[in-house]
């Protein structure tokens, strides 16, 4: 047998991406209440890594550009419903279910840090101070706690993301983890 042929999906800015936006994040969840210089700083690089994650889903490379794995609702439910009757296609790429994840969430991502920058704002601090907060009726606490709710959402999405990488791994029999690491699938 020779072989097996494996196909270059994610570049090295979608890996560097996956796996910082996944560092920052983790460092949010962890510094939420103690360490909250580290707990901004990380919630500003969760920013500019969706921003720069946006730019780069027009521009770059085929597997990471958003025309090739943003689906309609059809069919994304289409897969989904294929996917619980096990004949699921495989996809090279972000299948539907995937992709729609990805567009979720990067909005769930972008909500958490515009509000914990409006709570952050709301205690005198951050960026958004001055300009938003200057006599304003909401103190940081309805800010935080709208906060929490992104941030509580975002969690429960990347444990439905990761519970998707596993069953698409065990459905099409390959590692997607291991291909998010070396930026290639089998072909």
């Amino acid at each position: 047998m020779g072989k097996k042929r494996t196909i270059k999906v994610w570049d090295p800015f979608v890996r560097l991406f996956h796996w910082s936006l996944v560092g920052a994040f983790a460092i949010c969840w962890i510094t939420e209440d103690e360490w909250i210089d580290l707990h901004v700083y990380a919630g500003y690089s969760v920013a500019a890594l969706v921003l720069i994650r946006m730019v780069w889903g027009v521009i770059g490379t085929r597997y990471a550009r958003f025309s090739d794995f943003v689906k309609s609702p059809g069919k994304v439910l289409a897969y989904l419903k294929d996917l619980l009757s096990f004949k699921a296609k495989r996809f090279i790429g972000h299948n539907p279910a995937g992709g729609a994840m990805i567009v979720v969430l990067m909005f769930s991502l972008l909500l958490t840090v515009v509000t914990g920058m409006l709570a952050y704002g709301a205690e005198g601090l951050g960026p958004l101070a001055e300009p938003l907060f200057s006599n304003r009726p909401y103190g940081g606490e309805f800010y935080e706690e709208i906060h929490e709710v992104f941030a509580n959402l975002t969690l429960v999405l990347v444990a439905v993301h990761l519970v998707g990488v596993l069953v698409g791994s065990l459905l099409h029999q390959e590692n997607l983890i291991r291909s998010m690491f070396t930026g290639t699938k089998r072909g």
